[in-house]
């Protein structure tokens, strides 16, 4: 089934002479085009919170379509067509002025899902109108992954969300997906701070040199943690002084998945798309379920232990159709620190994915490992 989520694609649509009959149309503003659906084939047509003039909705409903009206009075397009972008996240937010992130689309989804019962919203409508959204961010999440034939080497980095900017930690994790990325790895996170942000950071950085990556992170230092006034503001300098150049553009792309469960941490303006979620259980078994090329494991707390064994419940019952490698990237801290390694390995005995475990302290191994799996894959 053919899907239109864009203006220009229901118009270039319109021009082939194609039908509209079983089409999808997603989110749209067609009140231009009533004349032009009034003669259209609409036999099956869905219309997903598109804006139609009276006559183009009796014309639509008489010819079987089905239309799912527009929500109002919400922050958010339940039918949007796209994933986020940083700038439409953050529009209005002004750098010298970081108590301005409150008048971002940000900021005012989360104050809308704050007064509306959180995770558990009051009305039916409300309800029913986040599940669309989510729906329609997974929607775009896979067409974004099937972009060029769906050839996407994807790596997930998970790690805690108070690791801060100037640990070695954080540059530690940077590094590692900037060479990843060098290597044609596409990087996706919770799309959070900590070693989230990192991820996105040497992604970002991957065109540019090392000296570069230090001199971004030195500024990025300047404000450690999430909760500091000046967090968001040091990311837009560094993105301003180091800005993606057209021909980086498509080599340093990366997908945060955040959701505003934790809305209070701002998702990183570091990632080139963000698949923002409102259900922080869809959220992360999806970003767990994507990450087929394998998943790094820096320091984490609880989350990411979480993380860990949804990913080991994956790998132990193959129930995603692929066993990918589970990494964790800190001897002392996953074996003494949170002990997670040595009962995962007993947990894996006897079975394939037990192949595919690895702790280290070396970025080196780490990559040797992806990039054999990648493979591997590849010659299967």
């Amino acid at each position: 089934m053919i899907e239109i989520e864009t203006i220009e694609a229901f118009e270039q649509h319109l021009r082939s002479g194609a039908h509209l009959a079983n089409v999808v149309i997603q989110g749209l503003d067609l009140r231009r085009y009533t004349a032009a659906l009034a003669t259209a084939e609409l036999a099956g047509t869905v219309f997903l919170g598109c804006e139609l003039e009276m006559e183009a909705l009796s014309v639509a409903l008489a010819h079987g379509a089905l239309v799912f009206p527009p929500i109002s009075g919400l922050p958010y397009q339940p039918y949007r067509g796209s994933l986020y972008s940083p700038e439409e996240l953050y529009a209005g937010f002004d750098p010298a002025r970081p108590e301005t992130y409150a008048d971002t689309l940000d900021a005012r989804i989360y104050a809308h899902w704050t007064a509306h019962g959180q995770g558990s919203p009051p009305t039916l409508l409300e309800m029913l109108s986040q599940r669309l959204h989510d729906h329609a961010v997974t929607d775009a999440m896979e067409e974004l992954l099937l972009a060029g034939g769906g050839t996407r080497k994807v790596v997930a980095i998970m790690g805690g969300h108070s690791m801060k900017r100037g640990q070695p930690d954080y540059r530690a994790v940077a590094a590692l997906a900037r060479e990843l990325t060098q290597r044609g790895f596409f990087m996706v996170s919770g799309g959070g701070p900590g070693a989230m942000e990192a991820t996105h950071v040497g992604a970002w950085f991957a065109r540019r040199t090392e000296a570069e990556l230090d001199e971004g992170l030195a500024l990025l230092a300047k404000a450690p943690s999430y909760t500091d006034r000046e967090w968001l503001a040091r990311a837009f300098e560094v993105r301003g002084a180091f800005p993606l150049r057209d021909e980086d553009r498509p080599f340093c792309e990366s997908l945060g998945i955040p959701t505003w469960h934790y809305g209070h941490e701002p998702p990183n303006p570091f990632a080139t798309s963000i698949a923002k979620y409102f259900a922080n259980s869809v959220r992360e078994d999806g970003l767990l379920t994507i990450a087929r090329g394998g998943i790094v494991y820096a320091p984490g707390s609880a989350g990411t232990i979480q993380e860990i064994f949804q990913d080991a419940c994956q790998n132990h019952y193959n129930s995603v159709g692929v066993i990918s490698p589970m990494i964790f990237l800190g001897t002392e801290f996953w074996t003494r620190t949170r002990p997670v390694y040595p009962l995962l390995t007993q947990l894996a005995q006897g079975q394939e994915y037990a192949r595919h475990l690895l702790l280290t302290d070396s970025r080196d191994e780490v990559i040797r490992a992806l990039v054999d799996y990648d493979a591997s894959r590849q010659g299967s």
